[in-house]
Formats: structure tokens, sequence, C-alpha cells
């Protein structure tokens, strides 16, 4: 099939993690690598661009947050409909590279659903693998996604959840009120046999990679992930593109010093 062509999926499971965000699962049986993301559409309505939150050959998990009508759309529909979607695209975490390294996951906000992709496949293939540390921040209770799965991850690796501004919420997880950054520069760790993963506002992965040199981590032990409205998918209309670099065809995830410049404007 054409990479450009979309397939029409259903729908096997539906999830509302917050007030704006929900998780789709498709079964979508491909290849892929964490990071990656598919163009979902629906007939008459739009495409839009979606990270895939899950790693398996069956199903794919797509988290969407509601913020147009397209992603309006997706979050209103429910188990046994259908969606189309195109890809995988882009470049993921080249997880192979990092085996017999201790892993460092820091993800805020949304962020979070690209890295659940490299969680997911950890789990999967835990004994290539040493230390997995998580820091998840978000702005409120009322805006923690994958509250089912924090449980379980809490149980299996080193997990800081933090949130911006703690208020009366329906949702009652543990977690600190802070900002993330400031739990990343508390942790007592170097950059022995480390690798760190980053997703999240610009903002913030700015200062997380300024505490990460400042725990003597290379800039090639760090790999970010970036947000762009990837329209096409494929290096063609060019509404990714920052400075020469088409960020859905060479990333969305880079290895820092492939990207040292870019980022400095942020």
């Amino acid at each position: 099939m054409n990479s450009l062509t979309p397939k029409q999926y259903k729908i096997i499971d539906f999830h509302r993690e917050t007030n704006d965000t929900v998780t789709l699962t498709a079964d979508m049986k491909i290849k892929h690598e964490p990071g990656q993301f598919v163009e979902v559409s629906l007939p008459g309505i739009g495409e839009a661009p979606i990270s895939i939150c899950s790693f398996s050959k069956d199903y794919v998990k797509l988290n969407i947050r509601q913020v147009g009508n397209m992603t309006n759309a997706l979050a209103g529909l429910k188990k046994g409909d259908k969606i189309c979607i195109r890809g995988p695209y882009g470049t993921g975490y080249p997880m192979h590279y990092f085996k017999g390294d201790n892993l460092i996951i820091i993800g805020g906000g949304c962020g979070v659903a690209p890295l659940k992709g490299i969680i997911d496949y950890v789990e999967k293939f835990r004994k290539d693998y040493g230390d997995i540390i998580l820091f998840l921040g978000y702005r409120s209770p009322d805006d923690i996604l994958f509250q089912k799965e924090l449980d379980e991850w809490k149980e299996k690796f080193d997990l800081t959840v933090t949130v911006d501004q703690n208020s009366e919420s329906k949702f009652c997880y543990d977690a600190n009120t802070e900002f993330v950054t400031e739990a990343l520069k508390r942790a007592e760790f170097d950059n022995e046999k480390k690798v760190a993963f980053i997703c999240g506002p610009p903002i913030m992965m700015k200062f997380v990679v300024g505490i990460l040199k400042d725990k003597g981590f290379n800039d090639d032990q760090i790999y970010l992930s970036f947000e762009r409205h990837m329209k096409c998918g494929v290096q063609k209309c060019g509404h990714c593109m920052i400075n020469g670099i088409y960020v859905c065809k060479d990333g969305p995830v880079f290895r820092y010093d492939q990207v040292t410049e870019l980022s400095e404007k942020w």
C-alpha cells in the first residue's frame, strides 16, 4: 500500500484520560519504533498527526487532546467506530542502541504520550536495560494522563509525578506540587551509562537539557521529541520545517547534538 493512502481501522477501545484528552486503541497491525507518529483522518472533517503512545504489533494507541474540530470529532467516537490512518512516519527512538543503559524518561503534559511508547517497549524487553527512572510533570491533578498505568509503573520503575498546581480534584493521585524540573534538579544521579529522553513544552525541554548538562550529560546522551504541525508527514508540504530540518522526516525524535543550534532558538 502507498504510504500516503489512509486505511480504515476499527476502534477496539476508548478511554477518557482527562476532561480534554482521550486515548483510542485501533486494530492497526504495524511495525514501528517508539516515538513515531501516524496521520489520522475522518472523511469530511480532516486529518491530524498523532503520536503513537503504545508499542505492539497488534494495535496502536493514540492519545488525543481536544484542541480543534478534528480532535474534538475523534474524541466523540466510541468503541466499534472506524477511523482512517496512514503511516507510521518519522524517526523514532533507536532503542537497540541503548541496551545495557539506564534510561531517564522526562515528560511534561501531553509530551508524556510519545514517551509512553518507550515505557511499553521497555516493559516488553526489560532485561535489555538497567534502571528506568521516570519524571512526569502535569499542570494539575486533573491533567494527569495514563492514571491506570501509573500504579503499574510505580511498582516497576523509579517514578516521580509532579503537578504545577494542586487544587480540589476528582483525581487523587499522589503527586508532588512543584515543577518537574525542580524534582529533576534534586535527583541524585550522574551520566554514567545513562541516556535521557525528553518530550514536553519547549520551555520545559530547554530547562531539562540545562539540568542534565549540569549533571554531566553529554549532548549525545540526550534525545528530544519536537512537536510541529506535520501536515503531510512525508517532507512535502513544508509546514513542519525549521531552519531546513523537516520534523516529520528528520524527526520528530532528535539526538541533542544534532539540533543544538535549533534548540537554542526556543
